[in-house]
């Protein structure tokens, strides 16, 4: 049985929003090239954490809470990496990645979260999960062709490095997110399909529905896996840009550098319900 998936990539919008609604995630091959990637990839290492924004930036912490592991690891988690370095800024309405999100979550969409993740030797497998479920329904309703549930926030992730099994690559279970709830403690298949990793390149880059079930793998090899994701989502859903409690604060230098469209994304809406 195959054990890993070589997702298929489309050309068109409504093929990419077709690919989402059936199988819960799209694929866009080479989406960033060779420059990009090193530009990137040295970005992220120059990010350096801030504890009230939970960030995550250690070798050692939170290994058996966490990840199930008592041995040391490098985990590298950063938050709002667009108000850190106005390099990020591009990957909040990156090109044909902004044409999804406009066209699933609205043109008032925003982004809710933007985090750089390099993890090294010694990350153990997560956990199958759904990013989040907003709603719950028996499963025969949520596979009905007459059944559109809307979607509310997904997840763009940039690739930078050529995944293979021991490096850790993302795993999925395709069409998951139409089970109409989230995988249960311990569970590992869906419809009897087990998550299989998803074989990317670096500079490939994937958009995942929040409720698919997936999980990231155990980093198995002796190098760093490098990876950018940015969550976007419907206007009503609330941004998640820690610390909170009102003591985040947008870089003023770095919205100065923002276009319109970026500062849309970051927030800076029309006047709409609630408001």
């Amino acid at each position: 049985m195959t054990d890993y998936i070589v997702p298929v990539a489309y050309d068109t919008l409504e093929e990419r929003l077709e690919a989402m609604d059936r199988d819960g995630f799209v694929y866009f091959p080479q989406l960033i090239k060779k420059d990009e990637i090193e530009q990137l990839r040295s970005h992220m290492e120059a990010l350096e954490g801030i504890p009230e924004s939970f960030d995550q930036d250690s070798t050692r912490e939170l290994n058996t809470d966490r990840y199930g592991s008592n041995a040391p690891f490098l985990n590298k988690h950063i938050n709002n990496c667009f108000n850190r370095d106005p390099f990020f800024l591009k990957y909040l309405d990156y090109p044909e990645i902004i044409d999804v999100w406009e066209a699933m979550h609205g043109s008032d969409c925003h982004v809710i979260a933007m985090t750089s993740w390099i993890t090294g030797p010694g990350r153990p497998d997560q956990e199958l999960h759904a990013d989040w479920q907003p709603y719950s329904l028996p499963e025969e309703y949520m596979q009905d062709p007459r059944v559109k549930m809307p979607n509310y926030i997904s997840t763009f992730h940039v690739y930078l490095d050529d995944l293979y099994e021991e490096l850790g690559p993302t795993k999925v279970i395709p069409g998951s997110h139409k089970a109409g709830r989230k995988p249960k403690k311990g569970e590992d298949n869906w419809n009897g399909q087990t998550a299989k990793s998803v074989m990317v390149k670096s500079g490939d880059a994937t958009i995942h529905r929040a409720e698919i079930w997936h999980r990231g793998s155990a980093n198995k090899s002796n190098q760093n896996r490098y990876l950018l994701q940015t969550a976007c989502a419907q206007r009503m859903i609330t941004q998640k840009f820690p610390p909170y409690l009102s003591r985040f604060r947008f870089n003023k230098d770095i919205l100065a550098k923002a276009t319109p469209r970026q500062l849309r994304m970051l927030g800076n809406h029309d006047r709409g319900n609630f408001d």
